[in-house]
């Protein structure tokens, strides 16, 4: 049994306490399809009503402490130097859809530095967990990146832009080029759900553009302390900033970041 930090062990249990929300709002959600208003409607209110719980259970267990959050955006705290940064429903299509891949996203930030991160896929019951320097978890039992070291063998996760998406013309520059060089390429619609992945060694590598801060804090600390390496799309640290992420062991990750330099090129 992992023993958890005090911090840990408060979004651990801020999280389950959100997924049980989440858990019974999915099982209603099937019989919502028959109506064209209802489930878009439904889904945000999930949303709503599980951020409210993660941000009560954080505040309540650390005051002071600021948020970033998807639905409410940014709260001060009155401790300037921690930062919770939340996804409460990372997946709200999948959620929508009655697609079980959806998640939980909790990172916490110190000093601008990401230390934990959680994603929880409620459905599954799948809970991975890492906080700097510790390692990274799932369900209590130590998880690392992919061993693999060339892209013939690799299995490869993306997303792929949606209506109101920018650049559909670049990504299908990216994923053509990608697609000949690995074994297989994959799309959860979970961004937070795929770097989990990563760092279970369940995907080899990820890339993904235009992602906001809240969908990839906590899976850029599981996928740190699982052993991989991740940068944006420039190769820079800047992942939060930019919206772009790749994500791998150390060959993997530059490799793949070697292909999509190329991609890029080929569509300016």
């Amino acid at each position: 049994m992992v023993r958890h930090t005090p911090s840990m062990s408060v979004m651990v249990s801020a999280a389950r306490k959100a997924a049980r929300g989440l858990q019974r709002d999915f099982g209603e959600v099937e019989n919502l399809q028959v109506s064209l208003k209802g489930p878009a409607n439904f889904v945000t209110a999930a949303d709503r009503k599980a951020e409210k719980v993660l941000f009560e259970e954080l505040s309540k267990a650390r005051p002071g402490y600021g948020f970033l959050m998807e639905e409410s955006g940014v709260v001060e705290g009155s401790d300037k130097s921690h930062r919770w940064i939340i996804d409460p429903l990372d997946g709200t299509t999948n959620f929508l859809h009655g697609i079980p891949m959806f998640s939980i996203s909790v990172a916490l930030e110190r000093e601008g530095q990401l230390i934990a991160g959680l994603v929880y896929n409620p459905i599954a019951d799948e809970m991975f967990i890492a906080e700097k320097g510790q390692g990274a978890y799932l369900n209590d039992r130590r998880i690392r990146v992919s061993v693999r070291r060339d892209l013939p063998q690799a299995v490869v996760a993306t997303g792929i832009p949606h209506i109101g998406r920018p650049d559909h013309e670049g990504f299908l520059a990216e994923l053509t080029t990608v697609m000949n060089e690995v074994a297989g390429v994959r799309r959860m619609g979970s961004a937070a759900l795929d770097l989990a992945y990563v760092a279970a060694g369940r995907f080899d590598a990820y890339w993904e553009t235009n992602l906001a801060a809240w969908d990839i804090a906590a899976g850029i600390v599981l996928v740190r302390e699982a052993g991989g390496f991740v940068t944006d799309m420039k190769g820079r640290e800047n992942m939060l900033n930019t919206g772009g992420i790749i994500a791998g062991n150390d060959m993997l990750s530059r490799k793949l970041g070697d292909l999509l330099k190329k991609a890029q090129k080929r569509g300016t």
